[in-house]
């Protein structure tokens, strides 16, 4: 993810569309550590091996490897549960050297000249971030959501899993039969990890990724968004989108807005010497409603094409919701947000 927020948190029966988690992990979010009242446990390390873990309630697998950091739960019976987590346990064991052996070109933006990666988890990347293209994208852009994929189609191979989700850090993979539910709440803010709304997805809905990108986080962000959060068909998918909707969302020359040449912050950057925000001061109603319109005009697009269903925006308090209702009855919002309105939501 180019311009990635990361630091996710996961519950049984509800996640927060948080942060995703970028190909580089610098310092660990909240003091290092998921929130208290979901996976107090857990400590952020970065292992020289993978390591597997079942969770304290014995119902969520825990998968760390460098970088990558999956919470997992699968609902079903027992031995199809079982066997779902020893499938992602085996198959992500090879998951980070594999990106690791394709990582230059990963960086690389994509062109029509550009080399097609070899390996599956790299092509699926290449194919969420392609859809983007002339747009500058990388397939880094999508390597959690394309992680979160991989570990799931692995879970659900040969059992008969009623649900599933495997949450990378906030980009989340998700896997429904028809009469199920899956419930997730939206943060505009990641700072605050304030609810603003909640959603259903049900199993019938075409939706099975969701992520979300923005400023705030380990990773760089072109534009000014404090989170764009996307739901699609599947998880890379949804990462790529956000990441450009999120850079979409900007004022170009705004004094307000303070940036500088991604290198120099991260010399690795797959963003170069592109400019990338720093710090936003705080802007007038017009300049929320400017920003957010080309976050808008993007995400609308993306909605009317098929490539994503529903995109939610905010930047500073201010939200826009592109593409809600995804099924009747899916949106419970505090508060009413109409689709073409902007609106201050005050005690989300």
């Amino acid at each position: 993810m180019s311009d990635r927020t990361e630091g996710g948190k996961a519950a049984n029966a509800e996640l927060a569309a948080h942060l995703p988690l970028s190909a580089s992990r610098p310092s660990p979010p909240q003091g290092g550590r998921f929130e208290q009242d979901h996976c107090p446990e857990i400590k952020y390390k970065h292992p020289t091996n993978p390591q597997s873990t079942r969770l304290a309630d014995n119902k969520r697998l825990h998968l760390n490897h460098g970088p990558i950091d999956l919470i997992i739960e699968a609902f079903g019976s027992s031995a199809d549960i079982a066997t779902a987590y020893q499938q992602a346990s085996k198959r992500f064991q090879t998951i980070l050297a594999e990106l690791a052996v394709e990582l230059p070109l990963l960086r690389t933006a994509i062109t029509p000249n550009t080399p097609i990666p070899e390996r599956h988890i790299a092509r699926a990347m290449r194919a969420a971030a392609k859809i983007h293209a002339p747009a500058f994208i990388t397939p880094m852009a999508a390597v959690a959501g394309a992680v979160a994929d991989e570990v799931l189609t692995t879970m659900c191979t040969d059992t008969n899993l009623d649900k599933a989700y495997v949450n990378n850090g906030g980009d989340i993979a998700i896997h429904l039969n028809p009469d199920n539910t899956f419930k997730i709440g939206v943060i505009a803010d990641p700072r605050s990890g304030k609810l603003v709304t909640r959603a259903a997805i049900h199993g019938k809905s075409p939706i099975r990724g969701i992520a979300t990108s923005g400023r705030h986080g380990r990773s760089h962000s072109l534009g000014i968004a404090d989170g764009v959060t996307v739901f699609a068909g599947n998880s890379a998918i949804a990462d790529a989108a956000a990441t450009i909707i999120a850079n979409a969302v900007d004022l170009p020359g705004n004094p307000a807005v303070t940036r500088q040449p991604a290198n120099e912050l991260s010399p690795d950057s797959d963003l170069g010497s592109q400019l990338v925000t720093i710090s936003v001061g705080q802007l007038s109603k017009a300049e929320f409603t400017t920003a957010l319109d080309a976050g808008v005009e993007i995400a609308s697009r993306y909605c009317k094409n098929g490539t994503i269903r529903a995109a939610f925006l905010s930047l500073q308090g201010y939200e826009r919701i592109v593409g809600w209702p995804i099924d009747q009855p899916t949106l419970h919002a505090p508060h009413s947000i109409d689709q073409t309105q902007l609106h201050r939501i005050a005690n989300a």
